[in-house]
């Protein structure tokens, strides 16, 4: 059985982690393809309301297999911290596999994002990374020099690596102006602690997942941050370290393309965006602040404001085409009740052209002037409603002027938190198609 990935369509925070709890069920395995703790997925189910970093959404399913896969880049503490709250919640977490492939995020990797990050906002140049180290970590594995979950198993293997890395991130810190340094000694005494109590979880998950796809298993496959903040297709430099489009699940999940049934994109009704970078719809009014509030924008890592704007349908047709959506889950419909007219981009103007296509630059971006359609609202709360038919005809208008601009459908629609605050909207036919919880 093929497998099917989730990906953000906007700049992260889109509601990806109430996506994979709710198809979950229908699954056997939930893999993680990228990013670290700098992201953050929140899962309501009843009273219960669980903030994952590390740990796949699908978690919270006893027969589901969570995976996080050679992508990721995983801090051991982390991880641990993790594991624990999910135990003293009465949550299962021992089918839960790291492979041991995933980079480690260590101490000095944290020092030195936000010894950098302090730097850059100096010159006013910060980027505005959450400082958990990712960044740094993934800069490792790319010049080959990162130590990874495996070498946690064998600590004295790598002694010499492990000196020599931390030689250069002493230095690196040295150079950026700050006092914290490291021994090779205490980080080869915690990844001998950290080795020990994840032992059980460390595996070859590529194998699993290329086991379970043998078998007929569906595979589904959760990103972190969403595609306009991926390395090579977001505002870069205002972007993350890894690659949250959909190709990205191929090489952090361990699949190839041909194995892939479908992709399901997720967005919000409104947009937003955490740190720094242009952001054309950006909202500093009242309305802003109000949707801001409602919609509990904060994030889940840091707990930092979260920028708010109206939808952006430039970004939108950009990330379809990227990471060939094949249907779509819309998200948080219902914060824009009460609004009495909503204004939805279609288009920017950009040096006194009008541009249609999304620009690769920032620079160039933080020029644009966002071009407006506008969207009669809906005064009436929508969080009870369950069915199409019942949504007020202005917000049946509002989701089918959203899937016109997209040029996919959108099969589900979300007007609250739970679970079964889901609205089912035309699925179009698919080999496995998942069911909504009771």
């Amino acid at each position: 059985m093929p497998a099917t990935i989730i990906v953000g369509l906007q700049w992260g925070d889109e509601g990806k982690g109430k996506t994979t709890d709710l198809l979950a069920e229908q699954v056997a395995m939930v893999v993680r393809y990228q990013g670290g703790d700098n992201a953050g997925h929140t899962v309501v189910s009843g009273d219960e309301v669980l903030k994952l970093h590390l740990v796949p959404s699908g978690i919270l399913y006893s027969h589901i297999v969570s995976v996080i896969g050679p992508g990721v880049v995983v801090n051991p503490t982390t991880l641990i911290a993790e594991l624990d709250m999910l135990a003293s919640r009465g949550i299962d977490t021992a089918r839960l596999r790291v492979s041991a492939s995933a980079h480690l995020v260590l101490p000095f990797h944290v020092a030195i994002d936000r010894a950098r990050e302090a730097r850059l906002a100096g010159d006013g140049a910060a980027v505005g990374t959450t400082g958990r180290g990712v960044g740094p970590a993934y800069a490792d594995r790319a010049s080959r020099i990162g130590l990874r979950m495996g070498d946690l198993l064998e600590p004295t293997a790598v002694t010499a690596r492990i000196g020599r890395l931390v030689d250069e991130r002493n230095a690196e810190l040295a150079r950026l102006g700050s006092d914290e340094r490291w021994s090779a000694a205490d980080i080869g005494e915690a990844m001998t602690a950290w080795g020990a109590r994840l032992r059980p979880h460390i595996a070859d998950t590529t194998a699993l997942v290329q086991g379970a796809l043998r078998r007929g298993d569906h595979v589904l496959l959760e990103g972190a941050q969403g595609t306009l903040l991926d390395l090579d297709h977001g505002t870069y430099p205002y972007v993350t370290s890894s690659s949250p489009v959909a190709g990205g699940a191929c090489t952090g999940g361990g699949i190839g393309p041909l194995q892939v049934d479908e992709v399901l994109g997720v967005m919000k009704a409104y947009a937003t965006r955490v740190g720094a970078g242009p952001f054309p719809t950006e909202l500093t009014d009242g309305i802003g602040e109000s949707i801001a509030e409602r919609g509990k924008e904060y994030g889940t890592t840091t707990g930092r404001r979260r920028r708010v704007g109206w939808f952006d349908a430039v970004p939108l047709r950009y990330a379809v085409a990227v990471n060939s959506i094949s249907s779509i889950m819309l998200n948080k419909l219902d914060i824009l009740s009460g609004i009495e007219s909503l204004e939805l981009c279609v288009a920017y103007e950009i040096d006194g052209r009008r541009i249609a296509d999304w620009p690769s630059s920032a620079e160039v971006l933080a020029r644009a002037r966002p071009i407006y359609e506008s969207f009669e609202g809906w005064l009436e709360p929508i969080h009870g409603v369950r069915t199409l038919a019942d949504l007020p005809e202005t917000a049946r208008r509002y989701v089918t002027g959203l899937e016109e601009l997209a040029g996919v459908p959108i099969v589900l629609v979300s007007v609250g938190p739970e679970r079964t605050q889901t609205i089912e909207r035309a699925w179009r036919p698919m080999r496995h198609r998942p069911a909504i919880p009771a």
